[in-house]
């Protein structure tokens, strides 16, 4: 399923949904029409429910198929259309969010650019920093300071959604702590960043601004044929693209992770409870920002401005398109 927060125009409430084609199904109004008491009214009041909320989803999606489900539930329609509706973070405020560095191309090709060697303890465990969990935003405008444009950078990132509380997971089984991947663009002020981690901490200010997740949360189920079980966790066969102002300046796939997601999450979980809801990145792919694409020649001194459009794309996950904002302008 790709579950979807999203409003209508005219609206400032946000609902849950599913996506099935050009119709949004509203979860909480098919819920009730179908006397279903399952959290509906948010898609991470839904990933709380666990399996519960899913095979609810599930069912309201297929009485849609059947033309068993009524027009309007309570006075309000149980179906939007997605041309009309706009599309929000599938989570607009999680839990907390958890950002990895799993591609050695990206970190080995953006080390070798600043003249440093492989750091090796990448390939001793997974590694991870806590972002703004509150500065999430989805599909659209996104809102930036003067500060932030000096080299303001994208990066090409799927991430995962958790799905049940867990805690101590082990690589073999943590798999099945994931409720479902989306799209992630951790938008990256790199002049701030740089300044700040001379001093051995952050990158705090140079990420603390922005994060975007979406279009939407595709349940893990529906990305099986693309999924590899492995002794480590599963692997992701998905193509991953990013797109300048229309123009293709990054390709991956997220299968190239050197950590899978159940690796990172089991480094995550050691000693902490993680929560349903709480998204964790992947990092950035192997060509995956201007950072690494500059340093690599690829593109000449090439940074985000304002009115510049960002889109990334991952097969299954949809198409995340940006919009950038400087309100100093």
């Amino acid at each position: 399923m790709k579950l979807v927060t999203y409003s209508i125009p005219d609206e400032a409430r946000l609902h849950a949904g599913v996506l099935t084609g050009e119709t949004i199904v509203d979860l909480e109004r098919a819920f009730g029409a179908l006397g279903r008491s399952v959290d509906g009214g948010s898609v991470l009041g839904l990933v709380r429910e666990g399996a519960r909320g899913l095979d609810a989803a599930r069912e309201a999606l297929a009485a849609h198929a059947a033309k068993k489900l009524p027009s309007e539930f309570k006075g309000s329609p149980v179906t939007a259309s997605a041309k009309t509706a706009h599309l929000h973070a599938p989570i607009p405020r999680p839990p907390s969010m958890r950002d990895g560095y799993a591609f050695r191309q990206h970190v080995e090709t953006a080390r070798k650019n600043r003249g440093l060697e492989m750091i090796p303890e990448f390939d001793k465990f997974p590694v991870f920093y806590f972002s703004n969990h509150q500065a999430v935003t989805g599909p659209g405008d996104v809102h930036v300071r003067k500060l932030h444009t000096e080299r303001l950078d994208f990066e090409l990132e799927a991430a995962i959604v958790v799905g049940q509380e867990s805690r101590d997971l082990t690589a073999e089984s943590a798999d099945a702590a994931i409720v479902g991947l989306t799209i992630m663009n951790d938008w990256s002020a790199r002049a701030l960043q740089m300044e700040e981690m001379k001093m051995s901490l952050g990158p705090a200010k140079g990420k603390d601004f922005a994060t975007s997740l979406g279009p939407y949360l595709v349940t893990l189920d529906e990305l099986a044929e693309l999924a590899t079980r492995t002794p480590k966790g599963m692997t992701f066969d998905l193509q991953m693209r990013a797109f300048v102002n229309g123009t293709q300046v990054s390709q991956g796939n997220v299968t190239d992770m050197n950590w899978t997601f159940a690796q990172i999450l089991e480094r995550a979980s050691y000693g902490v409870t993680l929560y349903p809801g709480d998204v964790i990145g992947s990092g950035t792919c192997g060509t995956g920002c201007f950072l690494e694409l500059n340093g690599s020649k690829i593109t000449n001194n090439q940074w985000l401005h304002h009115g510049d459009t960002v889109a990334l794309e991952i097969d299954g996950l949809g198409r995340l398109e940006n919009r950038i904002v400087c309100d100093d302008v």
